[in-house]
């Protein structure tokens, strides 16, 4: 999903989404950008798929 910011509004950075709606996200999230980038957000499934066996990992250790 790619979003363009608009503006922004205090801590927040206004953006506009492909489905032309308007989200806050927050400044700190995007050090350094400025009105009119366009922000790519994506799902990084590897990393996810690493994250979840790895708690799994720690939460049979802790049963053990």
């Amino acid at each position: 999903m790619k979003v363009i910011i608009d503006r922004f509004e205090g801590d927040y950075a206004v953006v506009e989404t492909e489905d032309k709606i308007m989200v806050n996200l927050p400044k700190s999230l995007i050090p350094g950008a400025k009105e009119g980038d366009v922000i790519s957000i994506s799902i990084d499934e590897e990393e996810t798929k690493q994250r979840k066996d790895n708690i799994s990992k720690l939460m049979d250790d802790l049963w053990q």
